[in-house]
């Protein structure tokens, strides 16, 4: 006959083999946080033109061509510069970032028609970006390190089984932000819906991905996003295309110089 004491020691020990194997939601979170980062990672640098519809209420629409270029950096956040080509009211304007693992993002906006680089503060990211619904913060990209992560669960979204996970900004006094739910599907990680919270932790936004492409092996890139404000109920379209990953660019491609220099 087992004893009691047996009985504990099993019970105590296939207890203990649970812990062992289960895995935190925030450790869970932040490990598919890496991959979907690592995934996106190791191109080196790329050009590539975009297409900017703005969309208000009533569905009028205004268009806006752009030319961007980025570099990923060794040890810290990517460089990315983005110039307005069209129309005339806007041409030259440019968006220089500096995004940053740790601290804040550096980024600089040049306005032709003042023929002035202006330096965007951290308390001003929130911002709208040229009255698109896309913030300067969104722009600065998305460094793994800059939030904590919570995994909610599995959710088929589109036909694709995806992780859900939720994101908290670490900079809880200048992000525009509460909280970030992204859709992350489970074979190559491309996310594909992403709802935003306002600090009232109201919906604000939400940012759908579409038409990835495969680059250079490994990289995919969505070459539409549409992000949609439900609280003013106004829509901005982007529609990449042109991409060139490894070019000549360097880091004197991404100063404040090179943003008067952008045409």
């Amino acid at each position: 006959m087992i004893s009691r004491k047996a009985i504990v020691l099993v019970a105590l020990f296939l207890l203990q083999s649970i812990l062992c194997l289960a895995e935190l939601p925030t450790d869970k979170g932040l490990s598919i946080a890496v991959e979907t980062d690592k995934r996106a990672s190791g191109f080196g640098n790329f050009t590539a033109k975009m297409k900017m519809i703005l969309r208000n209420k009533d569905g009028r629409e205004s268009r806006r061509q752009i030319r961007i270029q980025a570099m990923e950096t060794e040890n810290d956040g990517d460089k990315s510069l983005t110039i307005f080509e069209s129309p005339r009211d806007v041409a030259g304007t440019a968006l220089l970032t500096h995004a940053h693992k740790k601290g804040d993002d550096d980024q600089w906006l040049y306005l032709p028609a003042l023929k002035r680089v202006k330096r965007i503060s951290s308390r001003n990211k929130s911002g709208a970006f040229m009255g698109s619904e896309f913030s300067f913060e969104d722009f600065a990209g998305m460094e793994v390190e800059k939030y904590t992560y919570k995994f909610l669960g599995n959710e088929r979204l589109n036909e694709r089984e995806c992780f859900v996970v939720e994101r908290y900004p670490r900079d809880t006094k200048n992000s525009g932000y509460s909280r970030i739910v992204s859709w992350t599907d489970k074979t190559e990680y491309r996310i594909w819906k992403e709802v935003y919270y306002d600090k009232k932790d109201r919906l604000l936004k939400t940012l759908t991905f579409s038409e990835y492409q495969l680059y250079i092996d490994s990289i995919w890139r969505a070459h539409s996003m549409t992000m949609v404000n439900h609280q003013n109920r106004k829509e901005t379209d982007l529609h990449w295309s042109n991409f060139v990953f490894q070019t000549d660019l360097t880091d004197r491609d991404f100063t404040k110089s090179s943003l008067k220099r952008a045409r």
